[in-house]
């Protein structure tokens, strides 16, 4: 049913959640494959430059949020890349998802950053609105 399923996460608990669901709806199809985005915020990026300016890769700090999906992956056996993309993270998911044309796009309903979605609206309730194929949102 689903062949391409985009996940987007950023490492949160909710997204942590919606990778064992995006597994679930693999069936175990050897030809579905889930891709994995991840979104760097150009608004949060100065600051995680200035946090961590003698870090020897900023990349990998970013990478270390995704180890625990990328171990949830790893077990089930099921076919997945992980892609880093720069933006607002409700359009550049929306873009990415459209522009692909997969079948499915999985979201947790928060990220990491609460407040900033209360105050300016749920990437996941962008996301739903403006995707072009279902958007299945994980609590």
């Amino acid at each position: 049913m689903y062949n391409r399923i985009l996940l987007a996460a950023d490492g949160s608990e909710h997204s942590k959640r919606a990778a064992e669901h995006a597994i679930m709806l693999t069936n175990g199809k050897l030809d579905t494959k889930i891709e994995i985005v991840y979104v760097v915020d150009h608004n949060k990026v100065k600051s995680d430059v200035l946090e961590n300016w003698n870090a020897p890769d900023i990349g990998d700090k970013r990478r270390l949020r995704l180890k625990e999906i990328e171990q949830i992956m790893r077990k089930s056996g099921v076919s997945y890349d992980i892609t880093f993309l720069h933006g607002e993270p409700g359009p550049t998911i929306v873009n990415y998802a459209n522009k692909n044309q997969f079948d499915l796009v999985i979201i947790g309903s928060r990220g990491l950053n609460v407040l900033q979605e209360f105050v300016l609206g749920s990437v996941s309730h962008k996301v739903a609105k403006r995707a072009n194929c279902p958007v299945l949102i994980v609590k």
